[in-house]
């Protein structure tokens, strides 16, 4: 005899089935977004893409890593700089933490087993994951024996390193009147942003480009160009004058760093206060830190 509420010839309620269905229907469901989410990361990787959380070194971390070395010759890598540094000490990171070319430019300190040695983010790593660098053939040397091939190495952000001069623009080839194009150099921290405007118009935010170009679509007319430019820290200066001139180093004025005072320097004279700047005015036409903020957490740092 069936019992109640039960199908015949077992004792699995009756709506068991149904429930079943529901079930099949989820899993596959599930199935499908799990596979979509798995080919998804594999395009993304083949492609080359920028992983999610990626984000240069910045703070005080510091991460543990094995360096090995390479020799870029007269290419500024991936960060399409003219050609490396002068004292040609560079390193190339992971697709991770050079991010999309938000490394290019910052500094990292790297210790290994005989010393120190203060680096340019210059290249991507194709091979490099997050505990792996690749060091230039006179960097590694500074820290370890070439014999080794591999070493051991902690390595952490240089937080507003000593630069010469001030920041350095270059116009990309191609730029114009309709497609504005430039690179910014000699700037120390990973920069958050690039703003730029032409005579008699607005600022307009640039976006970054893999090849370490800030570009705005629709260009920004014939120029000169004043460019604001705002680092991971939020400091942040502004330089004016620069010119639509393709393929030419322009340099300013222009600092990310504050500049103290020398001491035989008189101490400066309290503004009256009609002369108060406002945060947004400029102090001197080519150089106006407009922004300092503290070196201890970047802002707009992923979550991850």
């Amino acid at each position: 005899m069936t019992a109640p509420g039960t199908a015949s010839g077992n004792d699995i309620p009756a709506r068991t089935p149904r429930l079943s269905r529901r079930l099949r229907h989820w899993l596959a469901g599930a199935g499908v977004t799990v596979l979509a989410a798995v080919l998804g990361v594999s395009l993304a990787v083949r492609g080359g893409a920028t992983p999610a959380c990626a984000a240069p070194p910045t703070g005080n971390a510091v991460h543990h890593a094995k360096a090995s070395f390479y020799d870029a010759g007269r290419s500024g890598g991936n960060c399409s700089f003219p050609g490396p540094p002068a004292d040609r000490l560079y390193v190339a990171l992971g697709a991770s933490q050079y991010s999309g070319s938000a490394a290019c430019g910052s500094y990292l300190e790297v210790t290994g087993p005989k010393g120190k040695v203060r680096v340019m983010v210059m290249d991507q790593c194709g091979g490099c994951g997050p505990s792996k660098i690749d060091l230039s053939t006179e960097a590694f040397t500074k820290i370890a024996d070439r014999s080794q091939g591999i070493a051991p190495v902690t390595y952490r952000a240089v937080v507003n390193p000593p630069l010469d001069g001030g920041l350095t623009f270059r116009m990309k080839g191609g730029a114009s009147t309709y497609w504005f194009a430039v690179q910014v150099g000699n700037h120390g921290n990973p920069l958050r942003s690039v703003e730029a405007k032409g005579p008699g118009g607005g600022f307009r935010k640039a976006a970054r480009q893999s090849d370490n170009h800030w570009t705005i679509e629709g260009g920004i007319g014939p120029g000169p160009y004043s460019i604001r430019v705002t680092d991971v820290y939020g400091r942040q200066a502004t330089a004016t004058g620069i010119r639509l001139v393709t393929r030419q180093l322009q340099r300013s004025t222009a600092t990310l760093a504050s500049v103290p005072p020398t001491p035989s320097s008189p101490p400066p004279a309290p503004p009256s206060p009609s002369a108060t700047p406002t945060p947004t005015e400029s102090v001197a036409p080519t150089a106006t830190i407009e922004a300092l903020a503290g070196a201890a957490a970047p802002l707009d740092r992923p979550r991850c």
